[in-house]
């Protein structure tokens, strides 16, 4: 891969990221809606303070916030944040920043998305090139199955059923939670346990509901490759079904999964946000959730562009990546 190359990778990173963050600056603000007339506005209904007094607290924080200078003055000021990844004060949790508050509920999201995604990418791509090889035995094929299934059912429905089923009427797990109330974090195979026990249903939601995609794709290009000249020249060399299986068959097949998983990494990234809002998991999808609920424009513009930047990175790495999977990729 050339310096040219690299530069140009980059820079359609950085060009992802500004038009992302444009949005995310600007449509807002088509809203006739005040996030901080509103807040200050649901103090005052709670009586101790006059509308005097409340105006000069709406003054004095549109002033913190550089809300009362011109739009395109707070467009770049914006702009100048975003690198430094200073995304200003919550409203909903003052005097805390929105960078903190992504900071809190950023290793949840990450150990969660983080476990799914690979086993939902393993488990998909192993089952979907065992369904398509012919020499595989049937019961191994047949498991498949159950997982394109699936294929049609978002996570956020399975969670939900699973929430019914195994939760509320079976009560094996937790029906929520990130750990059991009263319960105090510590270094402790006892917490350790509690918390895997709360994060089972919502692994589940996002295994099950994305696994069988990987089935259905990794099977498609196994059956394709079968008849590739390749792997007819392999069966005629005399090598064993095996070596046919990991060397030529999957090895080719794999790359495209690659590509899939690339574009996949949105949706999977959005799936894991909102059931961890379902489940009631402290990560990024319930900080988000709040966010909203709360009107706190901050919170909702940092998760957003870190939600962006997180995927415009990830994709980065895997445009780089692709080529050491696949050497005949070649840039001109």
């Amino acid at each position: 891969m050339t310096f040219k190359i690299v530069i140009k990778r980059l820079l359609f990173f950085v060009l992802v990221v500004w038009a992302a963050s444009t949005i995310v600056f600007f449509i807002p603000r088509l809203s006739s809606r005040n996030a901080i007339r509103e807040r200050f506005g649901e103090l005052a209904r709670t009586g101790g303070f006059s509308p005097a007094d409340i105006e000069k607290l709406i003054a004095s924080m549109q002033q913190q916030f550089g809300l009362d200078k011109p739009l395109l003055e707070q467009y770049w000021q914006y702009l100048g944040n975003i690198t430094r990844l200073d995304f200003g004060y919550s409203l909903s949790r003052y005097p805390t920043t929105a960078t903190e508050v992504i900071a809190q509920s950023l290793p949840w999201t990450i150990g969660l998305l983080l476990v799914t995604t690979v086993l939902s990418f393993v488990i998909g791509t192993l089952l979907g090139a065992v369904a398509a090889w012919p020499k595989s035995p049937g019961w191994l094929r047949s498991m498949a199955t159950p997982f394109i299934l699936l294929t049609g059912v978002p996570p956020v429905i399975m969670g939900i059923l699973l929430l019914f089923f195994i939760g509320f009427r079976l009560k094996w797990l937790p029906l929520g939670g990130a750990y059991s109330v009263g319960v105090v974090p510590t270094w402790s195979w006892t917490f350790f346990f509690d918390l895997m026990q709360h994060q089972i249903l919502p692994a589940l939601a996002l295994i099950l509901g994305s696994v069988g995609g990987w089935v259905l794709s990794m099977r498609g290009m196994g059956i394709t490759i079968q008849g590739e000249d390749y792997v007819n020249f392999a069966e005629h060399k005399g090598l064993t079904g095996g070596r046919i299986f990991r060397d030529y068959y999957l090895r080719n097949a794999l790359l495209p999964q690659v590509t899939g998983l690339a574009l996949a990494l949105g949706t999977v990234v959005t799936s894991a946000v909102i059931v961890e809002g379902l489940f009631g998991l402290p990560g990024i999808g319930t900080a988000l959730n709040l966010a909203i609920r709360a009107n706190d424009f901050p919170v909702i513009y940092g998760i957003v562009i870190f939600i962006t930047i997180a995927i415009a990175a990830l994709m980065t790495i895997l445009e780089f990546v692709y080529p050491l999977l696949d050497p005949r990729i070649r840039e001109n």
